[in-house]
């Protein structure tokens, strides 16, 4: 009964697409909780982290399977995105502030982005898996 209902949950979660919920500014944005069900169950997710090289190497880890580039570099680097169109892109950061502005970049490219609130700091304290340098 109870993998039932979580296989249920999971069903439903991937069958909505995840919810986005819309802040005033409208800006697509997803919680950590929610990014991490679907690091789990999508493999149509692009996680974008727009941290500096020394963040994304440092002691808060980040998300595996991420690809870097930091937000001062996206304007240039967008191209590189371009195989992913048809991908939901989402962005973060330390706290989830860079990361807003990268989805919202994004969108305004015509990708499909959101920002994870919180960023790594939230991810972090809610105890959640991150990747690591070797050694770290």
């Amino acid at each position: 009964m109870k993998t039932t209902f979580i296989i249920l949950t999971l069903v439903i979660i991937t069958l909505a697409g995840f919810s986005f919920m819309e802040q005033e500014s409208g800006r697509r944005t997803i919680t950590v909780q929610e990014t991490h069900t679907l690091m789990q169950s999508d493999t149509s997710v692009l996680f974008l982290d727009v941290r500096t090289p020394q963040e994304w190497s440092g002691s808060s880890g980040r998300l595996e399977g991420a690809i870097l580039i930091p937000l001062q570099d996206l304007e240039e680097r967008m191209h590189e995105l371009d195989p992913h169109k048809e991908k939901t892109i989402i962005a973060y950061c330390r706290s989830g502030n860079r990361s807003g502005t990268a989805a919202r970049m994004l969108a305004a490219k015509g990708f499909k982005a959101a920002n994870m609130l919180g960023g790594m700091i939230r991810w972090n304290a809610d105890l959640l898996p991150v990747a690591r340098e070797t050694g770290q």
